[in-house]
């Protein structure tokens, strides 16, 4: 197969045809229930809201239902709403060495086309994860001076992710599916500009939609040069000047970078992470109203993506790390309510973060952090993490993502939809079809049961 896209592509198409390793397969089936409850507890988000009053202006047959809604739209607009829904609350899952969400995009083209695919359980399993798999080997091609210009990675190599997810679940041969991919590089979308708007959750939404539509021109025969990616004014040129292409297929048959994938236990920015959970465990030791000064050590990225003092809204706050370490000793927990824009608002969140910095050191690894408490009394207070909850070294349970797609499901769908959810996923290699799948994301799921 010609260029390095075609080299890819068969890659990812040999991937496809085995069974997932079992380990593989258990890390995919984490990331389907993780973002399939993230699009059903956002279901009700006002960007769904408008994008399901689009499809109905522009859409046409409305036959895909979109997950935590009894609204049905086209394939394109289902796509565009599911893969928004599960990332606006920055609350998905993150591949630490990219910074990739992989797996809105990728859930989203499976929830548009299963209805009109029918794969089964185990191909649909497949699709996902190679298609996850595709976008993580892009982006570590393409990292990290990709994400240092400006670009959010999740949108450019996303559209490569859902399109490879699109071909598999269209049945394309290795010549199909290197089209859909060469294709894709041309619709890559996304800037860091957006970070803390809702704009930056129609970059999976988008990358889904647009991954579809690279899938269906390739089946009509359409076709990008074959040197899109390497030429010198090709896809790599213009994301990256670092670009590695060993990394796209290379070792992909011993080793798969899904198996890296985290999961969030905050619905922010990941690189904060660290300073809460030395925020909430300081808050064990100390009282608020002692508090007169907190300094926050963190590895530098912390100020570069998180660096906002002093959010106005839910969106900003979530890229406001000194809003979390604030939020999280003021009311020891951490999760959704701590982002509404009504408590990010409020006085005493307003009042500690005014008192907070953040101090970056070379020297300390993303998933640490080290939070310096200075008392009214003169103590000096400090709180280390070593690694994060939720990091690769300190991955969340299983136990603990159910407990998350719990808390995201349920209020939705309604006491017992969640674990309906998860034990679909986690059944769902030995399904002959994607039915109950489906059927579980949407009201009515536990009454159905």
């Amino acid at each position: 197969m010609t260029g390095v896209a075609g080299a890819f592509a068969v890659r990812m198409g040999t991937l496809a045809r085995a069974p997932l390793p079992a380990p593989v397969a258990h890390e995919a089936k984490r990331a389907l229930v993780n973002v399939l409850a993230l699009a059903i507890g956002a279901a009700r988000h006002p960007g769904v809201d408008a994008i399901v009053a689009a499809a109905r202006e522009l859409g046409g047959p409305a036959g895909v239902a979109i997950p935590g809604r009894v609204d049905r739209a086209d394939a394109h607009f289902a796509a565009l709403a599911a893969g928004f829904a599960a990332h606006v609350d920055d609350f998905d899952d993150t591949h630490l060495a990219t910074v990739i969400h992989p797996g809105a995009a990728c859930m989203a083209v499976l929830v548009a086309l299963a209805p009109e695919t029918a794969p089964s359980g185990a191909a649909a399993l497949r699709a996902f994860a190679v298609g996850c798999e595709a976008q993580l080997r892009i982006g570590v091609a393409i990292s990290p001076e990709h994400y240092d210009r400006g670009w959010h990675i999740t949108g450019t190599c996303g559209v490569i992710g859902a399109a490879v997810t699109a071909a598999l679940l269209f049945g394309f041969d290795d010549a199909a599916l290197a089209r859909a991919v060469r294709l894709s590089t041309t619709m890559t979308l996304g800037q860091r500009d957006a970070f803390g708007t809702m704009t930056k959750a129609f970059h999976p939404g988008k990358a889904a939609a647009n991954g579809i539509l690279a899938a269906r021109l390739a089946a009509q025969g359409a076709a990008a040069p074959l040197d899109v990616v390497e030429d010198s004014r090709g896809f790599a040129a213009a994301l990256s000047t670092r670009f590695d292409p060993r990394q796209m297929a290379g070792d992909s048959d011993t080793r798969w970078e899904l198996s890296e994938n985290t999961y969030k236990p905050y619905p922010c920015g990941i690189v904060a992470h660290p300073s809460i959970d030395a925020a909430l465990q300081l808050g064990a030791r100390v009282r608020v109203a002692d508090v007169l000064e907190l300094r926050a050590h963190c590895h530098p990225l912390v100020p570069e993506l998180m660096g906002n003092p002093d959010p106005t809204d839910g969106l900003e706050a979530r890229f406001s790390a000194i809003h979390g370490v604030a939020a999280a000793l003021c009311d020891g927990v951490v999760g959704l309510p701590q982002y509404e824009t009504e408590r990010v608002r409020r006085d005493d969140v307003r009042a500690l973060r005014a008192k907070t910095v953040l101090v970056p050191g070379v020297g300390i690894a993303r998933d640490a952090a080290r939070l310096e408490a200075r008392l009214r009394d003169g103590t000096i207070v400090e709180e280390p993490v070593e690694h994060a909850r939720g990091s690769a070294a300190r991955p969340l349970t299983d136990d603990e993502l159910l407990t998350k797609v719990r808390s995201l499901v349920d209020p939705v769908l309604g006491d017992g939809a969640a674990a309906s959810l998860a034990g679909t996923v986690f059944a769902i290699d030995g399904a002959g079809a994607c039915d109950a799948l489906l059927g579980a994301t949407v009201p009515g799921a536990v009454a159905r049961a």
